[in-house]
């Protein structure tokens, strides 16, 4: 299992989620929403609780690490995000397909998702410094090997966020998964590499403004 962490940044805080920020974290999805047309976001507090263990039982496995959002701004929890799909390919390889090998401290390549926010925060840097310091941990704490995000086809807002970082378009798999709206959702696939991130971490760096500070 990955190790609890706290990402702290100059507006936003991730903290390790756990039961005891459920409260806060309904009365972040119930702002508005109408903002969740693409996003699958828990609504009232037995799906938020539901919703929060099923992340803590993919931790305990090793392959997710989940997060809520805490907003320095405001000192209130405004949303979650995770590092997810962790897969270790440090051990031997398991053999026959399918099964689970020898896994490894640390990730070999992880994607980043389940991301909402409040509708107070959406539209803030609140989500691009979130992506700055889960992208930091991944490539320079774990140093990963590759990010995978990925967002609905139809959801412009959240590919021009994730093209702005300066990810790049792996391509549209079609019928992916079933859609937050209850139809079948094509996906779109980015991706950043351990050698792209030295580039994309000046733009974000740009972007949130830090650029003297590192």
């Amino acid at each position: 299992m990955p190790a609890f962490v706290t990402l702290s940044g100059r507006s936003v805080r991730l903290e390790p989620l756990s039961l005891a920020v459920v409260d806060d974290l309904v009365a972040a999805a119930s702002e508005d929403r109408s903002t969740y047309a693409f996003t699958r976001v828990p609504a009232g507090r037995e799906e938020m609780t539901s919703y929060v263990e099923a992340a803590l039982a993919e931790q305990a496995d090793g392959r997710t690490l989940p997060f809520a959002i805490r907003w320095l701004h405001t000192d209130r929890i405004v949303g979650a995000t995770r590092l997810m799909h962790l897969e270790y390919w440090q051990g031997p390889l398991p053999w026959p397909p399918g099964t689970r090998g020898v896994v490894g401290e640390v990730p070999s390549v992880a994607d980043i998702g389940y991301t909402w926010l409040a509708a107070s925060a959406q539209g803030t840097s609140v989500n691009r410094e979130s992506k700055f310091l889960m992208l930091s941990h991944a490539f320079e704490t774990w140093q990963v090997h590759r990010i995978t995000l990925k967002a609905d086809v139809r959801n412009q807002r959240s590919r021009a966020a994730i093209e702005a970082l300066g990810a790049h378009l792996d391509g549209v798999r079609r019928a992916e998964s079933r859609g937050a709206d209850d139809t079948v959702r094509d996906t779109a696939y980015y991706s950043i590499l351990s050698s792209e991130w030295p580039g994309v971490r000046e733009r974000m760096l740009g972007r949130l403004g830090l650029l003297e500070a590192a």
